[in-house]
This record gives structure tokens, sequence and C-alpha cells, in this order.
């Protein structure tokens, strides 16, 4: 299996030379966006209770009475550059930004530190992580 890769490697630098650009833009794109400051679900219990961290739950409506974070405030992602103004007094607390799978997250992250928001960080892995640590969810 390695020999095929190896193989492969020498075929097709232009092709692997590619896909390395690729990955490596990506992996960019995604520390710019928020990825660099994301949190695990124990950081995140910690900054909760420790330093009163407010969860934001970027996601929509529907999804987040299915299940979220206790005390998390729902903003989807679309409605919080105009709903900013609610949150304003969370400036200089941590700001946990929580998405379903942690991949939209970093975009609010960026957009609320942008509005002058001092401590924001994402969910490593959203939602779906923190029900895979199996951490208390509230329905309603």
């Amino acid at each position: 299996m390695i020999d095929q890769l190896f193989e492969f490697v020498e075929n097709h630098p232009l092709l692997v030379s590619a896909f390395l650009v690729v990955l490596l833009a990506w992996l960019a794109f995604e520390a710019k966006r928020g990825g660099a400051s994301g949190v695990s679900t124990t950081e995140t219990t910690s900054l909760i209770n420790r330093e009163d961290g407010v969860v934001i739950d970027i996601r929509e409506s529907s999804e987040f009475k299915a299940g979220h974070i206790a005390g998390a405030k729902n903003i989807p992602q679309s409605r919080l550059k105009e709903r900013l103004p609610q949150i304003e007094k969370y400036k200089d607390t941590p700001i946990i930004v929580v998405c379903k799978q942690g991949q939209s997250a970093g975009a609010a992250v960026t957009e609320l530190s942008q509005a002058g928001f001092t401590r924001v960080y994402k969910l490593k892995g959203g939602m779906a992580q923190w029900q895979a640590d199996s951490l208390p969810v509230v329905r309603r």
C-alpha cells in the first residue's frame, strides 16, 4: 500500500503539489476564521463555571429547541449582527460560540471579535461534540 502511494507521488507530482497547496490554503483559512481559538468541551465547562462564560448558540431556533447547552442564548448566525446590542454587556466576558458541528462558528467568532468582544471562542466540534461527550442538554 505504501509502495503504491510513493509510486503515485512519483508519477503525479503536479497533482500531489496541487493537493498540498489546497490543503494548506484550507488550513490557513480555517485558522483565520477562528479555528485557532477553539475550546474543548472541558475548557467550555470551565469557562462557564469559573468565569461566568456566556454560550451563544448560532443554530436556528428549531435546532436550538431540540437540544442546547443550559443557559445558552440562541442568536441565529443570520441575525447575529442585528442582535449584537443584546449581548453588549458581555464584551469582556468569555463567550463560547456553538454551532452544529463546530465549522460555522468560526465566522461568528470573527464577527464578534471585530465588534469589540475581547474573549470569544468557538466550541470545537459544536453541539455534536458536546452530546458525544455525554454532557447535559436542555430541551424545550
